[in-house]
């Protein structure tokens, strides 16, 4: 069998700047993979989803480059590539929960001036899926266990608490500092959230890094057994 189309599917933003992210994972990618590799958005942008997949042949992987499994991951993606006639593509996981996001997000905030007793908040995008609300206090969890601190989650948009609230909460509680551990793979509105949200620490959004480029690559690769299984 020929190595599978890829493609990377992302959520869409009218930021400049998080369009630019997205252009260039999608660049990184096609670099360390050795077959086609297309960019795909869920919502806001084109191409969507559905309309690259129509118009690819052959065995299709599709990588959901989410940080937790919503909305899009379980139903509006899906959907799409049904449409399209392509239920046949393996769609696999979400980034979320690859090892390599957590150490990328450990090492931004660090960067950004992260210091030993901050009051530290997990800084998503928001979101009102039950399966992604679990996902996201997963991944709190384990930033707990990495930092040997308390991580609170809190939300860009959507959900509760927002950052903002978040933040403040904790300085009533007594936490002179603050730090944003940032769960968004681009800059754009979200960030800019965060950012505004009166926190002594926000770190940088995940991308760029080859980290999250390598990520999507293990993810493709974990498809190919399914997808040789079924030819």
């Amino acid at each position: 069998m020929l190595n599978p189309t890829l493609i990377l599917a992302l959520h869409g933003t009218r930021s400049p700047r998080g369009r630019a992210v997205a252009h260039s994972l999608a660049l990184r990618v096609s670099e360390l993979l050795p077959a086609p590799t297309h960019l795909a958005f869920a919502d806001v942008l084109t191409p969507t989803v559905g309309q690259v997949a129509a118009r690819v042949e052959g065995p299709l992987v599709v990588v959901p480059a989410f940080l937790a499994p919503g909305y899009h991951v379980r139903v509006d993606i899906p959907d799409q590539l049904a449409r399209a006639g392509r239920p046949d593509a393996h769609l696999t996981r979400p980034l979320g929960d690859h090892p390599a996001l957590e150490t990328v997000a450990t090492r931004r905030l660090r960067q950004a001036g992260h210091r030993d007793g901050d009051a530290l908040v997990l800084a998503c995008a928001g979101t009102s899926d039950p399966h992604a609300h679990a996902a996201l206090d997963r991944t709190a969890r384990n930033l707990s266990r990495r930092l040997s601190t308390p991580v609170h989650p809190a939300f860009a948009a959507t959900a509760d608490p927002p950052v903002d609230r978040q933040v403040a909460r904790l300085r009533r509680a007594g936490h002179r500092r603050v730090a944003l551990a940032t769960w968004l793979l681009a800059p754009g509105l979200f960030h800019d959230r965060l950012l505004a949200s009166g926190a002594d620490v926000v770190a940088d959004p995940l991308c760029p890094d080859p980290a999250i480029a390598h990520a999507v690559l293990d993810r493709y690769l974990e498809a190919l057994p399914a997808l040789t299984a079924h030819t």
